[in-house]
């Protein structure tokens, strides 16, 4: 029995480290506070990270090897100023070279790094500078930029087709949070029923009923539990997220409240990507408005039902959109996927009961809770109940975020929304770099809707669209897939780190001239991501790389032997 000791005992540490982060509860945040740390230089130095190892009790190695993980934290990121987009819908359009070389003239290499996404996915030419994000024109004020003035915000398409369940304007604030205390007025047990007439999916991408997870969470043992909302939105292609928090927070909001409500939890803790700044500003603002309204805190208008919100700013990593990589990085720790069981709802943040729901599907619940489940069930399919909102990137002539019902035709969405491609486009990827590579021949094809997507071999996922142009060689997209995901890969399992920097190589090789790629090598090493991979990371990489071998077999065939 002794080859169970090394598992056991990692487990048993692991548990250990986020028992020491949670002493201080949320008032105080070790992952917070190395990202505090690193703000005048851009990574912790020696002695911060020495004083906050020895005031959470958590060994030198486990604070070292979380700094060293994070984009914003790792010692590389030192003296960095500027940042420039390097997420698909930037790198298919070809923004990113000329922006490069104009932010040249005005910063040295060392001075400047990368984000991975940044949300303006509709317009391109996307930097960051002194915590702001810019993109399109933008670069033409650089030096006004420079001096600390603001460019306009961003200017997108919204628009809705079917049902405005999440694009409908919500009015003044304090008659808004009348759903909420209508909901206070309601048992926790009516409510989830609400939760599960409406058939509402996570909107996250693996489309899990909510309803078993809020009821799986209630079920626990009264005492501290937590709501999470997953608000890294790290797909690039994807600012369905950024929009609800930027333009339509308090839905989200108010849902955290909800669930907390019906599961007995009375902290929220908003985990919002570095990447979007103004998000991060717009939901602290926000919070501030509900206190000062008394809409949370301490026995909330008199129901004996307390709630508080915590906004954690991350630092600059993909797998933290994995819920329990989130949750040991909330906790300080490098952000590995955990085994399952236990689950999050058994034992999450700090080894307490936790929900973790991303932006959008939290999003819904104000809807569901004033119109009922049944009116949000009568949306959409059977199967597939209430709306999408799909992020269109720049290729298209109306970029923006769409909200449609669900089962809607994906082509209403391209030629009507979107108002069609304005150059030839051969693929959209859809449902971020883990989603369906879907050719355009397709198109008529699929609705919006996660069995339609799946029956076809695609993943519908965040719903973000991303556009492969004609003249943009399919080679080396998929190498960036591969790369991207040895850079975000948590290191924990073998297929996921190895297996993502070996196809990354094999693709690098091909386009050398001299190397072309066995298929069968290849089919094995997909095989091997997809089922020995610990999460959707490593286990999602392989789809859209076999959709491209199947749709594009010719393009690809000069790299390939059989």
């Amino acid at each position: 029995m002794e080859w169970l000791q090394g598992p056991l005992i990692v487990n048993g540490m692991s548990k250990n480290l986020s028992d020491l982060s949670g002493r201080k509860g949320l008032a105080k945040n070790l992952f917070e506070e190395l990202g505090f740390a690193a703000k005048a230089t851009g990574t912790p130095g020696m002695d911060d990270m020495e004083l906050l190892r020895s005031e959470f009790l958590i060994g030198k190695a486990n604070v070292y090897g979380s700094v060293s993980f994070y984009d914003f934290l790792k010692p590389g990121n030192k003296g960095k100023k500027v940042y420039i987009c390097n997420g698909s819908a930037c790198l298919t359009a070809g923004t990113q070279n000329k922006l490069q070389a104009a932010l040249s003239e005005h910063f040295t290499a060392e001075e400047t790094g990368e984000m991975c996404c940044l949300g303006r996915c509709h317009e391109n030419n996307a930097f960051h500078v002194n915590g702001k994000n810019y993109s399109g024109d933008d670069i033409d004020q650089i030096d006004n930029i420079k001096k600390g003035s603001s460019a306009s915000p961003d200017q997108y398409h919204v628009a809705s087709y079917g049902t405005p369940v999440l694009t409908s304007e919500y009015g003044e604030v304090k008659a808004y949070y009348k759903i909420f205390i209508d909901c206070l007025g309601r048992t926790p047990d009516s409510l989830l029923a609400e939760c599960s007439l409406s058939g509402l999916r996570g909107r996250g991408g693996a489309g899990f009923p909510l309803a078993y997870k809020l009821d799986a969470c209630r079920k626990m043992p009264p005492g501290t539990k937590f709501i999470v909302c997953n608000a890294d939105e790290g797909d690039p292609g994807a600012y369905s997220d950024r929009y609800i928090m930027e333009q339509r927070p308090h839905a989200m909001l108010m849902g955290m409240m909800i669930v907390g409500y019906i599961t007995g939890a009375a902290y929220g803790v908003v985990y919002i990507r570095g990447e979007y700044p103004e998000s991060i500003d717009i939901i602290d603002s926000c919070i501030a408005t509900l206190q000062k309204e008394n809409l949370v805190g301490e026995n909330i208008n008199g129901s004996g039902f307390s709630f508080e919100f915590k906004v954690i700013k991350a630092q600059g990593a993909y797998i933290c959109g994995e819920e329990t990589a989130l949750l040991s990085s909330i906790e300080g720790q490098r952000p590995e996927v955990r085994v399952r069981p236990p689950y999050p709802t058994q034992e999450g943040l700090f080894n307490k009961p936790t929900v973790v729901n991303n932006v959008e599907t939290l999003a819904n619940l104000p809807y569901i809770m004033q119109r009922g489940g049944k009116a949000f069930a009568s949306i959409g399919t059977a199967k597939d109940s209430g709306t999408k909102l799909i992020s269109l990137d720049g290729y298209f002539n109306r970029p923006g975020i769409y909200e449609v019902d669900m089962g809607t035709p994906l082509h209403i969405v391209v030629n009507e929304l979107g108002g069609g491609f304005r150059k030839p486009v051969k693929a959209m990827h859809i449902g971020g770099p883990l989603g369906g590579l879907v050719p355009v021949h397709k198109i008529n094809s699929l609705a919006v809707d996660f069995d339609s997507f799946a029956k076809e071999g695609f993943l519908l996922g965040h719903a973000s669209v991303v556009c492969i142009p004609e003249d943009y060689p399919l080679i080396q997209y998929l190498e960036h897939l591969f790369r991207f995901t040895a850079h975000e890969s948590c290191g924990k399992c073998f297929p996921c780190r190895l297996g993502s920097t070996r196809g990354a190589e094999m693709l690098e090789k091909a386009q050398g001239g001299n190397y072309r790629i066995d298929t069968g090598l290849m089919n094995d090493l997909l095989e091997t991501l997809e089922t020995g991979s610990l999460c959707a990371l490593g286990g999602g990489l392989p789809l859209p790389i076999k959709n491209a071998m199947n749709y594009f077999e010719e393009e690809l065939s000069p790299y390939f032997s059989k």
